[in-house]
């Protein structure tokens, strides 16, 4: 099957764009997310922009990569960038980033009871959903802010991408849905004295809610929701804001992904799903593709040679090792053998070195050193690496082509696989350069 091939992901135009002003990196868990997003906010920093990059990676590695000894909730500037710009860092904490809505949103005598409530407490330390809606807060205080160029968002470890996308309405929709409201009824009733006006329906239910969930943590629900009311329609009207803000212009989603069958297929899924919401897509980050190795000797050539090399007795040895059968320069373990001692074929023959044999066009061809039969082992291992990994790039290629069949129009940047971790800002500049095509 012949493929055109992907149009080019142009990394550099994007960075430098003044009307870019908000890149998210999303994807599944563990294909580079965070590696990526530090790269890109490094290398825009260094061609000038004043560049923030948001993670969500509780692994700490963006901090390491970027000589900082810890990484929180507030923007902190990162040494050793070159150039003009700058580069700042932070993590979200997701419980502080809540406290801070409330904080901003409450009277002080409100907001400390909301905070002391103990399922506040709990919604605002796990509850599911509640990660992404903060990342998109932090997102929309930052935009808001109008301090940075360029926001580099890295999106959580979400399992799919409705996680990502759909986590701020969902939980906006909690937090201003009917079901809290009804919990909020018998406090807006005002007590035991208000239960009296409450039809006998709503009190049966929440009579039944209490043996459910129990009472104390009704009651908790009930206080949390009370205590919310005013601030209801603001999550709401939040996560609406931050859901237009993805799809405005100068916002860009990057898809980052390995050259793995799953993890193409939840690119290609992340693909349709920002089509369909209408969220503009600048392309696709392939990273940890493996290359090089010389074109041609194919696997299975490399495979032949090895053979040849660990069995001296098939007839299709190349120059060097003829003239090796049966003679002096036999392996190390036929010459050992007890036939050998015992005056076998291989030892009958003339114990002077092997004269000069002849191929079949009459030339002299010289025996092969015997230190050649002590390196044949590691070049037999070489070659099956080589082998190896040429299956690997063909398999590679083969599910990368099926995604660019799919979807010919997303451009693709590929970024060849690094020998090691990135560490560093060097590791970070490397990546860099290979996502903008430099190396």
């Amino acid at each position: 099957m012949s493929l055109d091939p992907a149009p080019a992901l142009e990394v550099d135009p994007l960075l430098d764009d003044p009307a870019t002003r908000i890149l998210v990196c999303c994807g599944s868990g563990g294909v580079g997310k965070t590696t990526t997003a530090a790269a890109l906010g490094l290398r825009a920093a260094e061609r000038g922009r004043k560049a923030v990059v948001l993670t969500i990676d509780p692994a700490r590695r963006l901090a390491q990569s970027m000589g900082i000894d810890a990484l929180d909730n507030t923007p902190r500037r990162v040494p050793g960038t070159k150039g003009d710009g700058e580069l700042h860092a932070m993590m979200l904490d997701m419980k502080r980033t809540f406290d801070e809505i409330v904080e901003a949103h409450a009277e002080p005598a409100r907001a400390r009871a909301i905070l002391e409530n103990p399922f506040y407490q709990s919604l605002s330390a796990g509850f599911a959903g509640t990660q992404e809606y903060m990342a998109m807060e932090k997102l929309g205080q930052l935009r808001a802010g109008e301090q940075w160029d360029l926001i580099i968002v890295d999106t959580p470890p979400s399992r799919s991408a409705l996680d990502f996308l759909d986590a701020p309405k969902n939980l906006g929709s909690f937090l201003d849905g009917k079901f809290l409201r009804v919990l909020m009824a018998p406090a807006k009733a005002g007590g035991r004295a208000g239960m009296k006006f409450l039809n006998a329906g709503m009190s049966l239910m929440t009579g039944t809610l209490g043996k459910l969930l129990g009472g104390q943590f009704l009651s908790d629900v009930q206080t949390f929701v009370a205590a919310m009311d005013t601030m209801f329609g603001g999550f709401r009207a939040r996560a609406d804001a931050t859901y237009q803000l993805l799809q405005a212009p100068g916002t860009a989603f990057l898809v980052v992904a390995a050259p793995e069958r799953d993890a193409l297929r939840e690119a290609a899924y992340f693909v349709r799903r920002l089509a369909e919401d209408g969220m503009p897509l600048a392309g696709l980050v392939l990273n940890r593709v493996h290359g090089g190795g010389p074109a041609a000797l194919t696997a299975e050539r490399a495979l032949s040679a090895a053979e040849n090399l660990e069995d001296p007795g098939i007839v299709d040895q190349l120059d060097g090792k003829a003239g090796l059968r049966n003679t002096r320069y036999t392996t190390g373990d036929a010459l050992n053998s007890p036939e050998a001692k015992a005056g076998s074929p291989v030892t009958t023959e003339d114990p002077s070195p092997a004269p000069e044999a002849a191929d079949t066009a009459g030339a002299p061809r010289a025996p092969a050193p015997p230190g050649a039969l002590a390196a044949a082992p590691l070049a037999a291992g070489l070659l099956r690496l080589h082998a190896e990994r040429a299956h690997r790039r063909a398999r590679e290629a083969r599910t990368r082509d099926r995604f660019t069949a799919l979807h010919p129009e997303v451009p693709v940047a590929e970024v060849p696989a690094l020998a090691g971790d990135v560490h560093d800002l060097t590791g970070l500049r490397t990546v860099a350069r290979r996502l903008a095509g430099e190396d």
